[in-house]
């Protein structure tokens, strides 16, 4: 039986190399992924040892990110759809179970903010909620292969970082949330005009379920770069990894 770590997570130590030829599509670093033969041909890797075969998924994963990053178009939209399209009811998904998703006071609620932002006050929700508002329906696609399509209203993220003075130059944008939870995006995705800093799921205030207080909706990316809980906004230019970024997923992960 194979080891596994409080989250989840198989421990590397105990899994054999073909298994991590097997994560190189499961993680979508080539999308069609590789098979063990043109693994071999492009790293001249020992397949054999399982070190030398896990550093050249990484480095396959960072170069995939790259290209991404690349053909990344920050002005175009991801497609929307009419309100009968719209997923009832929308999935739960964490690295936990929805009874644990976490449960914050909205009183004592503070958006933390740090890095490279001119002003870092703490964002209270009420003042959150001030922010021009928009609702996007739009298609949230899951590295585990569903999808499902939900209406999303809050504040666009450009607007909100325009707001606190955040050095938009800067590379990267990271999250903290009130569970574990940690990610961070490109500052193009950031200045997209459909993300979002999302308050309310089809026309209601998120519950527990979905991220409240404040979750980000990215709609140009995977579902797992899309924090919920967030608790803590920051600004930088060295990138901040994510909760499963560090455990081999694709960085950039684009939808």
């Amino acid at each position: 039986m194979t080891t596994r770590d409080k989250r989840g997570s198989l421990d590397r130590s105990l899994v054999a190399p073909t298994r991590e030829i097997v994560k190189l599509e499961r993680r979508l670093f080539l999308r069609q992924g590789l098979s063990l033969g043109a693994l071999t041909m492009l790293s001249g890797c020992d397949v054999t040892d399982a070190d030398s075969v896990q550093k050249v998924l990484w480095s396959l994963s960072r170069w995939n990110d790259r290209v991404q990053a690349a053909i990344f178009d920050p002005n175009k939209l991801a497609p929307t759809y009419p309100e009968s399209a719209i997923t009832t009811p929308f999935p739960f998904n964490a690295f936990y179970a929805e009874s644990e998703a976490p449960h914050v006071e909205t009183a004592g609620y503070k958006l933390e903010l740090g890095g490279l932002i001119r002003d870092k006050t703490p964002w209270t929700l009420e003042k959150l909620y001030a922010l021009p508002q928009i609702s996007q329906i739009t298609r949230h696609i899951c590295v585990e292969g569903w999808s499902a399509i939900g209406k999303w209203t809050g504040a666009n993220f450009k607007t909100f970082l325009e707001a606190v003075g955040a050095d938009t130059t800067a590379k990267y944008v990271g999250f903290k949330c009130a569970d574990d939870y940690y990610t961070s995006i490109d500052m193009q995705t950031a200045l997209h005009p459909q993300t979002q800093l999302t308050f309310k799921i089809a026309d209601q205030v998120l519950s527990a379920s979905y991220g409240f207080p404040l979750k980000l909706r990215v709609p140009t990316k995977l579902g797992f770069k899309n924090p919920k809980h967030i608790v803590a906004i920051f600004v930088t230019n060295d990138n901040p990894g994510g909760y499963w970024e560090d455990q081999g997923y694709n960085w950039f992960s684009g939808s």
